[in-house]
């Protein structure tokens, strides 16, 4: 039986790039329980497919037009920063933030990296042929800015690498290379590898690795310089796709001179991750982020491996999430634990936990981490995506009574704008949106992994298509389902030729059954099946649930169900903001129903087609009361901890 396959190559991609394929193989990591596939060789399906086409049809596939100064600054280019660079007008309000000036410098260069990251993951994902030739013509714009030397950035010859005070070198670099690669891993183009690692080469040299001092930029505040830590992103899969040390070898450095020295941005520091006392306090985004550059010095040095900083450093990030999944941070942790009214959570941090968990996911095993990363992308994250217009809430709480651009009314000692729907947020910083855009094809890339040889594993549950080959036998898997919206699935396995292969399912921690047709064992929290595949053969399979209870450390009460948070939604009346464009405009809210409803243990919590009715104590009347809860992600205003 055939397969059909979309291979991205030649004209409709590769418009003036050669198909030369004399590049490594994608290396089994021997100190991981995980190879990570090609990025491309999985896919959305369903419903998860339809929202991608839409966020390309919307804010995340114009943002370029919406904010055109911001997206196409030609700051890696004609506008590179120099001595005497001045900091660039944002179009945003300027609340006295520390480091303002410094970091407005290479702010552009975070925005439309990240946005291209997002836009061409999605192109390479979706294959749509526009995207794909705005996609084409992008990289070899931006591989032609690179220096005779292999200096791809943002800095001219005077100021790169010789710095005393915050800058973006590695951060610059980090986002840019990151979509490099992703287009590297599809296209196979021997011409963008070559140039990526000349770029790599580049840095390695004027940053020696344990002959340099990249992150001793004086006690100011240095949030581009943190952010620059995870440059480790590149390094690790450069490592995966290599096998070479040197890379693994340069990651550790970073970290251990990002430790050594001062920064604002102190949380992952590695005197801070292993004292117990210590709280994290500083901008949530760099502290998610900066799970991954730990993750890799502790695979890289057997003194951090006993240690055990990884999970030292885990614990105090549960502290610091949800039971809805939201990493909070608005934008600053400030020691405080979860609360579902009172501390608010960035969607950058929602992207760059998923991202991290998933780099632990690949390196260690399972080990809960796929339940975890579902909550934070089918909970947080898609309870902050507006449900019907094309735009996200910049911060965004469990209990959220007003979207007003505070939190909850609170008065703050500046201006609040944060919370808000929009498909820009330029008042406040172009950075959630291009996360926007990345978050859903990361959460994909490693829904599918490779256990050794021929093993195929489902660490994450979600509409996707896993194209790759095993042992030179091409095989295709379909998980046919609207996961999370229904526990069924049907995984259709089509292999061109008979295959004999192990595929690993993940049962979920909420299942309390599981029915399927079709003979399976078990390893740990994994259904298993170990057969002879030939033709199309598909694995129908049902996860059996019923509502829960969960319970904070708060005393909050959540009511959860499968792998869906349920909150009750909360009437509200809708007024426009800044209008970019006809279509794209803010949007604020205001509650017009006060009630507010109490836990009560005889509840009687029911589920009935997709929703949950409960009995609650209406705190205005006295009176209990059954409610309907919706699922979180379908709500904007709403009550979610009770």
């Amino acid at each position: 039986m055939k397969i059909k396959y979309i291979f991205i190559c030649a004209a409709t991609l590769l418009l003036s790039f050669s198909c030369n394929k004399e590049v490594p193989e994608n290396k089994y990591e021997k100190d991981a329980v995980y190879t990570q596939f090609y990025f491309g060789e999985i896919k959305p399906a369903g419903w998860l497919k339809q929202q991608m086409e839409h966020d390309m049809e919307g804010f995340i596939g114009n943002l370029d037009n919406i904010v055109p100064d911001l997206v196409n600054d030609p700051i890696y280019s004609t506008g590179r920063l120099h001595s005497k660079s001045k900091a660039k007008e944002l179009g945003n309000l300027k609340a006295g933030d520390i480091g303002d000036d410094e970091q407005y410098k290479w702010w552009n260069s975070e925005t439309q990296s990240n946005w291209w990251d997002g836009y061409i993951r999605h192109a390479l994902m979706l294959g749509n042929e526009t995207y794909l030739n705005k996609v084409s013509a992008h990289i070899k714009a931006i591989l032609a800015t690179q220096d005779e030397d292999g200096y791809l950035g943002i800095y001219t010859p005077d100021t790169r690498y010789k710095f005393t005070s915050e800058n973006g070198e590695f951060w610059a670099k980090a986002t840019l290379y990151r979509y490099i690669l992703a287009y590297y891993e599809v296209t196979k183009d021997k011409v963008v590898w070559d140039a990526l690692l000349r770029a790599v080469d580049n840095v390695m040299a004027n940053y020696p690795v344990n002959a340099s001092d990249p992150f001793n930029v004086g006690d100011g505040y240095s949030g581009g310089t943190a952010h620059g830590l995870v440059f480790t992103d590149v390094l690790d899969r450069l490592y995966q796709l290599t096998g070479e040390m040197k890379y693994r070898d340069y990651a550790l450095f970073m970290y251990r001179n990002y430790s050594d020295n001062f920064s604002f941005e102190s949380d992952a520091q590695l005197k801070n991750v292993l004292n117990p006392d210590y709280k994290n306090k500083c901008h949530a985004v760099h502290t998610y982020e900066h799970l991954r550059p730990i993750i890799l010095a502790e695979y890289a040095s057997d003194e951090l491996k006993k240690d055990s900083v990884i999970d030292k450093y885990l614990v105090k990030i549960r502290r610091t999430t949800t039971l809805a999944g939201g990493a909070i941070g608005d934008e600053w942790i400030g020691e405080r634990t979860a609360a579902a009214e009172n501390t608010g959570y960035e969607y950058c941090s929602q992207h760059e936990l998923v991202d991290s968990y998933s780099v632990l996911m690949q390196k260690r095993g399972d080990k809960g981490l796929g339940n975890l990363i579902e909550n934070i992308f089918y909970n947080a994250s898609m309870g902050a995506r507006h449900p019907h217009h094309s735009s996200i809430a910049y911060l965004k709480t469990d209990n959220s009574y007003q979207m007003d651009g505070t939190r909850n009314g609170q008065e703050e000692h500046h201006a609040q704008t944060r919370y808000k729907y929009s498909p820009v947020h330029q008042d406040v910083a172009v950075c959630c949106v291009p996360n926007a855009g990345r978050i859903t094809p990361y959460f994909l890339q490693r829904s599918w992994m490779k256990e050794g040889e021929n093993t195929l594993v489902a660490n994450i549950l979600a509409p996707n298509v896993l194209n790759t080959e095993i042992k030179g036998t091409k095989i295709q898997i379909e998980n046919k389902t609207e996961y999370p919206y229904s526990n069924d699935m049907a995984f259709v396995i089509t292999v061109d030729k008979p295959l004999k292969t192990k595929i690993k399912i993940r049962r979920p921690e909420w299942a309390t059954d599981v029915r399927c047709p079709v003979s399976y064992t078990t390893e740990g929290e994994f259904l298993v099946f170990e057969k002879e595949f030939s033709g199309s053969e598909t694995i129908n399979l049902s996860f059996v649930t019923s509502v829960r209870v969960l319970k904070s450390d708060k005393n909050e009460h959540y009511f959860a169900y499968g792998a869906l948070v349920y909150a009750r939604p909360i009437e509200a009346s809708e007024s426009e903001g800044r209008k970019y464009t006809d279509e794209y405009v803010d949007l604020f809210y205001k509650s017009v129903d006060n009630n507010r409803y109490e836990f009560i243990e005889a509840n009687e919590a029911a589920y009935n087609k997709s929703e949950i009715t409960v009995n609650l104590k209406n705190k205005t009347n006295g009176k209990v009361e059954q409610v309907t809860l919706i699922p979180l992600s379908k709500t904007i205003l709403r009550q979610t901890a009770f």
